[in-house]
């Protein structure tokens, strides 16, 4: 593997102006397919195996042409302070505009509230429905001019009005996001390089892979039902991992180049070195985007492999565009002091020529010069590569790594205690899919739930659906009687609504209202006495009948998400386990990793419920109102998170296998990994942090909720864990922590991740000449 990455670099180097042309060929011919490319669907999906999924094809099936999640606007109609919705002028306003609307194009009906229960007991409250002849995203733009015509019309009159339902549904503010992570990322990799160069390299890179992305993923959206939730989780990753794969191939060049080698040898090396790193990081994060699938859930399949996509594009970048972007401007990445060391030596060694100085004297300058002996240097004297000696005193990540190797067990100790008690409100933690309630109130949206809660009841939002299929009934009327009779009796259960049967008067759909909110506990509870008392319905009837609607759904999601969560789990850490026991060579260390991981996505969990599901805090982001945590966010969290975490596993703990391969001890292993990407990792969690924390921006509480929960993941997992955590227990297991059957060691194929084989052929190489350095700088 470093073998190959060293030519693929080398290569990619000298030929660095067909890499690039290569490069803005893919990205004009996925742009050209983007712009040519259908129009994506919406973000709807359907739900396999569970109970409310199978009712809405039934409803499709049984009612052709009304399809069971079409599109349709609730038009709620509030009367002023004092007055009453029937008064003459208030109930003419709202007539006309239902002649208005009933006029409208792509509408199939529209319901009036003064010939059905769409008029509240205090007849303060009103509504009617407006449904379409078509699905939520092929509502035309003149049909929704049309509609909020007639609605301003209404509001011109004195009445309140607010819209709710899928036909009108505002978008919520995207925020700053973006900008925010990419400006944070900006400023943290100018601090780290030192140099403008070194920190627009990997921003540049990183946006033409998300670039390519995008417009991949908008050019097949259409052929593979790809939605825009897609294209926003390949984004976010994709900055991400791009500008941190970048990073650390840049940071590796710049640390070649500072042992004196020319820009051409110093590309190979840092490829077959951290690119190494970056490969194998890569895959973790593909395993785990590409585990998704497992779930069984069409939508997170199709994220995950868009999303795994964008990261092997990142992968790619960083091996071929990134040697490229080097070989244009070899010196330009460079610390303005390295560049001055590097002009320095390259004059010194102009006059070695002319004087016929030894060249070993010239060496031993450029190292002066450096200000440091080069690691792995077989001269350098045995008492100064021990940790904590005065040449590492002056860097921080080496102050750590001692003080960590000093204290492993109260460090350890404290960390795990810490992660432990923010995992805690995780036990609490309560799935649903929030609605309209989460909105904040600006929106009409929420307006409009809140008005409908208190002029019918908190349960009124949320109603469920019974689809009877009486088809092997012997009477189907009266069948379908018992059943409203059965479940209007039920405890928690307001009203149902009178049956509707399809053409054959064999099927019906009914509507029941809870007496409670849809995300309520005692809602759940509802739906699942519903549930659990039909059997003897069903016997007594002849007829089967199942609970579907919005409520139900994403109840039944929840418990889809929750038990595909563990399954899911073991899949994922498994294959990654493997991943890394090639990678390390160890037992240990993969299963430190695991562990570490679980500690610090509990932790992320119960950050998560404390905010958003119990609210401390929640103002401070901007959250409206609280409730229960979104049903997809714990396999989307385990998901990303785990193949980040396993990034910072691989960049940090490979430099310390790679030290104790080249013969340094176990402890000085883990201080010389932190010498060399401590810094690097924290400024790549950084930037990670950056990018997630911009979609808190997001005026959409969900948006906030992800961009919230995979910062506080990436802070706990990267900062904590693997800077506090993984020293701990390295130390701790010393030599151990490399250990490896003899029958595994044989079994398992070798990839050179620590770049042996390089090290060897560096050592074997001529020092740099004068001329290698005079060609440098002609470059």
């Amino acid at each position: 593997m470093a073998t190959f990455l060293y030519q693929l670099g080398q290569r990619a180097f000298r030929r660095r102006r067909w890499v690039a042309l290569l490069w803005v060929a893919v990205l004009a011919v996925v742009g050209i397919g983007a712009l040519s490319a259908a129009e994506a669907p919406d973000d709807s999906s359907s739900m396999p195996g569970i109970e409310s999924q199978k009712a809405f094809d039934l409803i499709n099936e049984q009612f052709p042409g009304s399809e069971a999640n079409g599109a349709s606007a609730r038009i709620v109609f509030v009367a002023p302070d004092g007055q009453k919705i029937t008064a003459a002028g208030h109930r003419s306003a709202v007539d006309r505009f239902l002649t208005e609307a009933a006029d409208g194009p792509q509408v199939a009906d529209v319901s009036s509230p003064f010939d059905g229960p769409g008029l509240s007991k205090d007849k303060t409250t009103a509504y009617a429905t407006v449904t379409y002849k078509t699905k939520d995203d092929e509502v035309t733009d003149a049909s929704k001019k049309e509609l909020e015509g007639a609605i301003e019309e209404v509001r011109d009159t004195g009445l309140t009005v607010e819209v709710g339902g899928s036909a009108l549904a505002t978008e919520a503010p995207a925020g700053m996001g973006e900008i925010v992570g990419v400006l944070v990322a900006a400023v943290v990799l100018l601090i780290t390089f030192g140099s403008l160069a070194a920190a627009g390299l990997p921003l540049i890179t990183a946006v033409i892979g998300v670039s390519i992305s995008l417009a991949g993923i908008t050019a097949l959206a259409n052929a593979f039902g790809l939605s825009s939730t897609s294209g926003e989780l390949a984004m976010m990753l994709g900055l991400a991992v791009g500008i941190d794969y970048s990073l650390f191939v840049v940071s590796r060049y710049r640390e070649e180049r500072a042992k004196g080698r020319a820009p051409e040898e110093a590309v190979g090396l840092a490829l077959g070195t951290a690119g190494s790193a970056v490969v194998f990081a890569g895959l973790t994060v593909v395993i785990a985007l590409a585990g998704l699938s497992v779930v069984g859930v069409p939508m997170l399949t199709k994220m995950g492999l868009s999303a795994a996509g964008t990261v092997v594009i990142g992968v790619l970048i960083a091996l071929t565009l990134v040697p490229a972007l080097l070989g244009f401007w070899p010196n330009a990445v460079l610390a303005r002091q390295s560049r001055s060391g590097q002009n320095r030596i390259g004059r010194a060694r102009k006059s070695e020529r002319g004087s016929r100085i030894p060249r070993i004297r010239i060496r031993r300058r450029g190292r002066q010069l450096r200000g440091s002996q080069e690691p792995g240097d077989s001269q350098a004297p045995r008492k100064n590569r021990e940790p904590g000696k005065r040449q590492e005193a002056g860097s921080w990540s080496v102050r750590w790594a001692s003080f960590v190797l000093r204290r492993p067990v109260a460090v350890l100790l404290f960390t795990v205690v810490g992660l432990g008690a923010l995992a805690v409100p995780a036990l609490d933690l309560r799935l649903g899919m929030p609605g309209d309630e989460a909105k904040p109130t600006s929106t009409t949206e929420r307006r409009a739930y809140d008005a409908l809660a208190e002029g019918f009841g908190p349960g009124f939002n949320g109603p469920l659906t019974i689809v009877v299929d009486a088809r092997d009934a012997d009477d189907p009327k009266a069948a379908v009687e018992t059943v409203a009779e059965r479940i209007g009796a039920t405890k928690g259960v307001v009203s149902v609504s009178p049956a509707q049967f399809n053409e054959a008067k064999d099927t019906a759909v009914l509507s029941a209202t809870p007496s409670t909110a849809p995300t309520s506990e005692r809602t759940k509870k509802l739906v699942h006495t519903i549930r659990d008392e039909r059997s003897a319905t069903e016997t007594e009837t002849g007829a089967t009948f199942e609970v579907t609607g919005t409520t139900a759904l994403n109840i039944d999601i929840a418990k889809k998400m929750q038990d595909a969560l563990i399954p899911y789990l073991v899949v994922v850490v498994g294959l990654a386990f493997l991943l890394l026991l090639v990678v390390f060579r160890s037992v240990l260390v993969p299963l430190k990793a695991a562990l570490g991981f679980l500690l610090s996505v509990l932790a992320s969990f119960g950050a998560v419920v404390t905010v958003f599901q119990n609210g401390h805090g929640a103002s401070l982001l901007g959250v409206d109102q609280t409730g229960p945590i979104m049903s997809l966010m714990p396999i989307f969290l385990v998901g990303i998170v785990f193949g980040l975490a396993m990034d910072y596993q691989v960049f940090l703990v490979s430099r310390m296998r790679e030290a104790y391969v080249h013969g340094e001890g176990a402890g000085q292993a883990v201080v010389s990994g932190f010498r060399h990407s401590g810094r690097i990792v924290v400024a790549a969690a950084l930037i990670m942090m950056a990018v997630f924390s911009g979609f808190m921006t997001a005026a959409d509480s969900m948006v906030k909720m992800v961009g919230f929960g995979l910062a506080t993941a990436v802070l706990f997992d990267a900062i904590v864990v693997r800077m506090v955590l993984v020293p701990a227990v390295l130390a701790l297991l010393g030599k151990r922590a490399w250990w490896l059957p003899g029958w595994l060691d044989r079994l398992l194929p070798r990839v050179d991740i620590e770049g042996e084989a390089l090290n060897r052929r560096a050592a074997e190489l001529p020092a740099p000449t004068g001329e290698s350095h005079h060609d440098m700088a002609r470059v």
